[in-house]
Order: structure tokens, then sequence, then C-alpha cells
């Protein structure tokens, strides 16, 4: 398991629920592949990441309070899932600087791979656009 702190975004699909106090107003909604996914700006608590293996080298991601997996979308967009899919399925690879780097294993972009990666605020970035040796998609595992 990792304990990981996204304290400014957090992915909702489905309906819409209540916006803590002390979180921004602002609140939109984004199309993908004929769903309605929510997302809200706001301050959460730090959260369990539960990691498990599927395959040899392939992970599986799950948020223990959530209960969603951790996707990759074709396009290269993170997003919740309710349902362990395709999608899901994530390469862990440990760096020689001893993080670790998930990759997508089902998709490529132009034969490079896409990579889970948070900017400095703590927003996913497009796996498009990480890279392995990207500090952003560099993750250190803690066992809680």
């Amino acid at each position: 398991m990792i304990e990981a702190s996204f304290d400014t975004l957090t992915l909702i699909k489905g309906q819409p629920q209540q916006t803590p106090r002390n979180s921004s107003p602002r609140v939109h909604t984004r199309s993908h592949w004929g769903y309605q996914s929510l997302i809200t700006r706001c301050h959460m608590l730090p959260c369990i990441l539960e990691i498990t293996s599927v395959d040899v080298g392939i992970v599986a991601v799950r948020g223990l309070s959530s209960n969603l997996y951790l996707a990759i979308s074709k396009r290269g967009e993170l997003y919740g899932a309710r349902v362990y899919g395709i999608n899901c399925r994530l390469k862990e690879r440990i760096e020689e600087n001893g993080y670790n780097t998930y990759a997508s294993a089902e998709w490529k972009n132009k034969k490079r791979q896409m990579f889970v990666g948070l900017s400095a605020h703590g927003r996913p970035l497009r796996g498009r656009k990480t890279r392995r040796k990207n500090t952003a998609t560099h993750f250190l595992p803690i066992m809680v």
C-alpha cells in the first residue's frame, strides 16, 4: 500500500456530491466516451492507495476510501474507474533512484509509453506529455 496526498483534485464519476466548505467552488464536468465524470477541486485528506499485482510487472492501483481504480484512457487522461478493466492495467517499474513509475500497459502514444504523473499542484498530467525520466512521474511507495 502507498500513502499519497492528493490535495487539489478528486475524480468522482456519476452524480455531483457535496463539496466541503473549505474547497474551491469551481466544479466542471468532462465527457469521457459517453459517460460524464465530475472533477472537483477541493482539499482532501491524505488517502491510502492499494497496489495489487495482476501479472508479472502489471499492477492495479485502487483508492481504499473511494474504492476507484486508477485508469489511463487511450487519449492519456487519468480517471477513476469503479470496475477493474483494461484501462486499469499499469506497468510498474522501479527506477535507479528508488522511485516507482507507472505506465499504461495497454496504450501507447506514438510508440512511447504513457505514464501516471502529477504536477506540482497535484493535478494529473496527460499521459501523452509524460516521460519516464520526468520527476513528476516518480512515486515513492511507503508501507502503511
